[in-house]
Order: C-alpha cells, then sequence, then structure tokens
C-alpha cells in the first residue's frame, strides 16, 4: 500500500468503499449514493491503485470483498461515522427536512410490534428518514453497534462492554395460545394438559431447548415439541389450524388475538419475564439525529408493549 497522505486522499472514495460492501452490488451501490455506476466503478479503481488489493471481486452477480477489504471494512465506517457525527455536532437537527437512512437490528415481535407506532410517528413527522430493520445474530449485534453497521437494536437483555449504552423498554410476560376451538378452550390449562399437549417452538438456532424446556427440566418434566420453526407468524398460523399449543410473548400475542382464531392462556409454569432493552453505541450521543430518533423508539416500542 503506498505511503498515506492524507491530503491527497478523497475521503469519498471510502464512502463508495462502504456502499459497495454493504451491498455487494456495483449497480446497487450507485443507487444507494444517487450516483452514476460509472462513476462508482471510477472510485473503485483509484481505490484498487491506493491499496494495491482488488478489494472487491466479481462472484456470481456480485462482488465479494477481498481479505484486505474484509480487514479494513470494521476500521472504515468507525472513521466515516466519526467524521459524520463530527459534522453533526452543535448542529440542529430538523427532522421534517431530514433524509437520512437509519439501521434498527430487531427480531420478528419487535418488528412486529413496534414498526407499526414507529413509522406511523416518522411519517408524520421526518416523512424523508428511511428505517431499515435487520435481524442480526446476538452475537454480532455488539459490533455491529460498534463498526456502525446499526445505530440501534432491540433485544433482550444482553451483557454489553463499556462503550455501549442500553435502556429498558419493557417486561414481557410468557403466555400459552391455542386455537379458539381447541379441545383445551374450555378448560384450565394446568401443567400435566400443557405437558401432554404437542406445541410449536419459535427459535433462529438450528436446535436447542426454548426458555419454557428449560424451566420444564428443573422440574423433572418435558414436553413434545411437533414444530419448531423461526417466527410468530407462522407459528400462530399452524396453531389456528391445529391442535398444537405456542408459549410466546404477551404483546404479540393480544395483537394477534384481534385477528380472531385464537384464545390466550396463562403459562403453567413459573416462567421469567422477558426483559426488552434499546442498545446504542455512546457515538451516537453526539449526533443529534440518532438522540432524536432514540427517543421516537423509546416512546413507541415503550408504548408498543404496555
Amino acid at each position: 500500500m503506498q505511503d498515506i497522505n492524507l491530503s491527497r486522499v478523497d475521503l469519498n472514495l471510502f464512502v463508495v468503499f462502504d456502499a459497495i460492501y454493504r451491498e455487494g452490488n456495483l449497480t446497487r451501490a450507485a443507487e444507494r449514493l444517487y450516483l452514476s455506476q460509472p462513476a462508482v466503478s471510477h472510485a473503485l479503481a483509484r481505490l484498487r491503485e491506493r491499496f494495491d488489493d482488488p478489494l472487491f471481486e466479481r462472484s456470481g452477480k456480485g462482488m465479494a470483498p477481498t481479505p484486505l477489504a474484509k480487514a479494513i471494512v470494521d476500521r472504515v465506517r468507525v472513521a466515516l461515522q466519526e467524521l459524520e457525527s463530527t459534522l453533526g455536532e452543535g448542529l440542529a437537527f430538523e427532522p421534517s427536512q431530514a433524509s437520512r437512512v437509519f439501521t434498527l437490528a430487531a427480531r420478528d415481535m419487535m418488528e412486529f410490534i413496534a414498526l407499526p407506532p414507529l413509522l406511523a410517528n416518522l411519517q408524520q413527522q421526518a416523512p424523508n428518514i428511511q428505517l431499515r430493520s435487520l435481524r442480526v445474530p446476538r452475537r454480532e449485534i455488539m459490533q455491529q453497534l460498534s463498526s456502525g453497521q446499526i445505530d440501534f437494536a432491540a433485544d433482550v437483555l444482553l451483557p454489553v462492554p463499556d462503550d455501549i449504552e442500553h435502556q429498558p423498554l419493557g417486561r414481557e410476560a410468557m403466555v400459552v395460545t391455542m386455537r379458539s376451538d381447541h379441545p383445551l378452550q374450555n378448560t384450565a390449562l394446568d401443567l400435566a394438559a400443557y405437558t401432554s399437549a404437542s406445541h410449536v417452538l419459535v427459535s433462529s438456532r438450528h436446535e436447542g431447548p426454548g426458555v419454557e424446556d428449560f424451566a420444564l427440566n428443573r422440574s423433572g418434566q418435558s414436553r413434545k415439541i411437533a414444530l419448531r420453526c423461526q417466527n410468530y407468524y407462522a407459528a400462530l398460523q399452524v396453531v389456528k389450524d391445529t391442535d398444537l399449543l405456542l408459549t410466546l410473548p404477551q404483546s404479540y400475542a393480544r395483537q394477534m388475538q384481534r385477528n380472531g382464531g385464537i384464545v390466550i392462556r396463562p403459562v403453567p409454569l413459573e416462567l421469567p419475564p422477558l426483559d426488552i432493552h434499546l442498545y446504542w453505541h455512546q457515538k451516537a450521543n453526539r449526533d443529534p439525529a440518532l438522540m432524536w430518533l432514540k427517543q421516537q423508539m423509546l416512546t413507541s416500542l415503550a408504548g408498543a408493549m404496555k
């Protein structure tokens, strides 16, 4: 790599680098940056010359990062976010005029509960803001907050490093759902009936017990899992057409009960509630736009979970 001389480096090249890395495609990167594809290709050529490395190589219909690109991407993103925060410090943020893109890491439960009120609020106050909701593995959330790949995350209580801040949104009790004409719907759902029934387990993991199974195992009990799937919406559609039971967060169950077809019962065993928190990196505190969005999220998400 050539000697570094920032006075001779176009820092916009790193904005292009980040866009290509995120999109994996020159055309989509150009659309993201509102540039022509030749302009993006020219910027990539200059970066390749600067680093003496291809940085991205064709893979199928996209562009795959080289080992060097993977090695520098986090530092590039942190530097870009620091520059953006520096430029934003002390500047008033006007939501009605803003056109930024923000990224939230959230699982399907939080998307279902929180996005409708949040987007209704954003459309009124900041109609040109774009919000992206992604599913990020929990083990990667803190790293992606630090690198700027995501701005916020809404998830259960997690261990955090010193540079990550968080605030509670609410506590979610767990409940049991079944179809409205289920054989058990007119009887008290006790532990014997619960463990005798077949269940749906929602999990992003390929295998392993759910929180309900840990509680059952502690008392020497177990249950039969007839279906393991990835999201609660699909699980509830199965519950509506079968005798399977589904244990899930109360807010989600109440929202889906409005559509009819299911009833809600208390879980007949001691389950700890889910503590849901909003997470962000400390550097976000210096960005008025992120702090404004944080407040909208705290209001919308906390309100939706009541």
